[in-house]
């Protein structure tokens, strides 16, 4: 209506960074509509992001919303789908790096290596470590359930069912009551499990125990195996079957796994792919993987591609993301672009922003944001931030302005693969 097109005007006069936009669309959104999108996603920041609102719905009416409430979906603050004012909610991020890694054992020097005898063996331990995992979460969740904060009445007085129950906002006052599990790093963990059952089971270049030994070495004395690997491999976001599919495996078995307990002891539990810049957090604990990643590296945020491993272009990315069945995931995950803006200008670039858009609606995406950004330019801003004072950036669910941004979260954004539509 009038007002979508008004705030989307505020937003490119204003340039601002600090309340990030959301479009919902769908099969029925009109050319004019995706236009006005384009034109102020061309200005950079980020500030405009997506939902496909058709796959929101039926995520969440599949999960047991009533379609009615299901069609007032919000986001909770990035973009965890909530019903706004009924809805008190609070999320648990994991690292499936992490549990990778435990299977592994790519994290410990002093234990022997598990030499798992096929990929298949492999997997289902990884998987066996992934239910232990998020089982931890569900006690967490139990234990955060029976311990509640004290409520705040503001928020209470605002959402429905603390009035009517008695009870605060953080005290199962509100209709719902929803913990996320949500978990970073599937990229990277689709990739590696790609590179080992090619490298150790089919083709046996290397037994698990010589690779695992190498990782735990950080490849060191093995750059020439590493570079092969980077070089010989397309990763998830490159459009590739075999890639995408192990993605698919794993996200339908994650999905599987925290499907198992929707809800409990009056909680809804919704899984969610997400890492919210942890993968900052997380880089210093994060052995070597078999993708060819070092131990400190920035690793996939959310559930984009591994940074620098989408090297076919934003169409191929969006078809990577686009394969996983997001009607399973109530909470969802996010795909983020950064498009070179010498690429999106005059009609041709809006074009070209508006079939991006089309691509990811039509092919079953959840959300996305777009940042129309150079990486030199970033790069300057780093050196000379006296130069840059109000530049806005996509950083993971929210914009900011890239000065105020410490220097692990620069890096990020500036290592995130540099697209030419």
């Amino acid at each position: 209506n009038e007002v979508t097109y008004l705030v989307l005007d505020v937003v490119e006069e204003l340039h601002i960074s600090d309340f990030p936009i959301a479009v919902r669309v769908n099969s029925r959104t009109p050319d004019k509509l995706l236009r006005r999108i384009a034109e102020v996603q061309r200005h950079g920041g980020g500030i405009i992001s997506l939902y496909n609102e058709e796959v929101v719905i039926k995520a969440m009416t599949e999960f047991g919303y009533p379609l009615e409430e299901a069609r007032e979906f919000a986001n909770d603050g990035c973009w965890e789908t909530i019903i706004p004012g009924k809805t008190n909610f609070i999320y648990f991020p994991r690292d499936m790096v992490a549990v990778m890694q435990q299977t592994l054992q790519t994290g410990n020097d002093a234990e022997e290596v598990t030499d798992y005898g096929d990929f298949d063996t492999l997997y289902n331990a990884f998987l066996a470590n992934l239910r232990t995992d998020v089982n931890q979460v569900h006690g967490w969740i139990d234990t955060t359930n029976k311990n509640p904060k004290q409520g705040c009445a503001i928020a209470s007085l605002f959402v429905e069912g603390c009035v009517e129950n008695a009870r605060s906002y953080e005290n199962h006052g509100p209709k719902y009551a929803v913990r996320g599990i949500h978990y970073g790093g599937i990229a990277d963990v689709a990739n590696s499990m790609l590179v080992l059952k090619k490298l150790v089971y089919e083709e046996q270049y290397l037994t698990l125990p010589e690779f695992v030994n190498i990782l735990r070495k950080n490849w060191e004395g093995h750059e020439a195996l590493r570079q092969l690997i980077r070089n010989r491999f397309e990763f998830f976001g490159n459009d590739n079957d075999e890639a995408d599919a192990m993605t698919s495996r794993i996200f339908n078995d994650y999905a599987s796994i925290v499907s198992e307990i929707k809800e409990r002891e009056g909680v809804l539990r919704h899984g969610a792919l997400s890492t919210f810049g942890r993968e900052i957090d997380w880089k210093d604990r994060r052995a070597a993987t078999p993708q060819g990643s070092r131990s400190g590296d920035i690793l996939a945020t959310n559930c984009s591609p591994t940074p620098g491993s989408d090297k076919k272009g934003p169409t191929s990315a969006i078809n990577s993301y686009c394969k996983l069945d997001f009607t399973r995931m109530p909470n969802g995950g996010t795909l983020e672009l950064k498009i070179l803006p010498q690429s999106v200008e005059g009609e041709n670039g809006i074009n070209a922003l508006m079939s991006l858009t089309k691509t990811f609606r039509k092919r079953g995406g959840f959300y996305m944001h777009v940042d129309v950004v150079d990486s030199s330019l970033l790069i300057d801003a780093q050196m000379h931030p006296e130069k840059y004072p109000n530049l806005p950036v996509r950083v993971a669910g929210w914009s900011a302005r890239f000065n105020t941004l410490e220097k692990d979260w620069q890096d990020m954004i500036i290592q995130r693969t540099q697209q030419i539509v």
